[in-house]
């Protein structure tokens, strides 16, 4: 089974900092690192190291073609990567406590053709998957495309967007969000998140772990204590692991445990998709 994945692809550039900046405030980094990031690319990298088959459907600059290289580097599909305006990019600090601050440029990221969604989903089965995020264009376009060739859909609200979300939820079984989405979402459909028309709704809680709602029913699951050095991408990881998992046919319990485990080394290691784990450094670490 291929999962199909309408993503962002940026250029992260990562400073290291003591603490993050305020307003007005003019710090030094004490270091630097450029890679592959944005929530899409992460994801994708996540699912392919889960050890499932994984499409990207982009866009990037013809200063990109080195995330293209990244991402097919990492065993994913790059055939439906197309070329628009210069890459996107992200400037992200990260503090000593590894937090984070990020600073979006959606460039390409914004200018995904309909034609290229069109002919990725082409190749799709209803045995497949398909998710997106907020970082592109033609979210609610491609889930309901995907959605009228059987595929299983998911998505990832952030970066939140409440319209965003609404115009997506038809066509949704999977719908991932963090615990500050989950509450604006919330207050903006004016319903509990448990009773959205979504079949399977994970609510990411960082170090308190995740809360899976299934048929008005809640169930929470710890996470596992590390001590963070960056979380940038942990969330992606999650929730590429999750989608990989499920496409492999665990159950839900098994495919968040599994996804709890990528996330809580993730933020163990400084940096976005290069450092993602794989699935052996995933069961060898717990």
């Amino acid at each position: 089974m291929t999962i199909f994945n309408l993503g962002s692809i940026n250029v992260d550039l990562v400073y290291r900092v003591p603490h993050l900046p305020g307003p007005g405030e003019t710090i030094a980094s004490t270091s630097f690192k450029k890679g592959l990031g944005g929530k899409g690319a992460n994801m994708s990298v996540a699912i392919a190291r889960a050890g499932s088959r994984c499409t990207h459907i982009g866009s990037v600059g013809d200063d990109g073609q080195w995330t293209v290289d990244t991402l097919a580097s990492a065993g994913v599909d790059t055939r439906h990567i197309h070329r628009s305006l210069p890459t996107g990019h992200a400037v992200i600090y990260v503090d000593d406590a590894g937090e984070n601050s990020i600073v979006l440029n959606a460039g390409a990221n914004s200018c995904v053709s309909s034609d290229v969604v069109a002919a990725a989903l082409a190749e799709a089965k209803d045995t497949d998957t398909f998710i997106c995020q907020n970082e592109t264009n033609l979210q609610a376009e491609a889930a309901q495309m995907a959605h009228a060739k059987g595929l299983s859909v998911a998505y990832a609200a952030a970066p939140f967007s409440a319209e965003a979300v609404k115009a997506v939820l038809p066509y949704l079984g999977l719908l991932v969000l963090n615990e500050v989405e989950a509450e604006q979402l919330q207050t903006e459909t004016g319903h509990p998140i448990s009773e959205l028309p979504v079949r399977d709704i994970v609510v990411t809680l960082g170090a308190a772990g995740c809360r899976w709602y299934r048929g008005g029913q809640r169930r929470d699951f710890a996470a596992i204590p590390v001590t963070p050095v960056d979380t940038t991408g942990a969330g992606d990881t999650f929730t590429g692991y999750l989608i990989a998992a499920l496409d492999q046919g665990k159950p839900m319990e098994a495919a968040i445990a599994l996804a709890g485990k990528a996330g809580a080394l993730m933020v163990t290691r400084l940096g976005t998709a290069e450092v993602i784990p794989t699935l052996q450094e995933v069961t060898e670490a717990f």
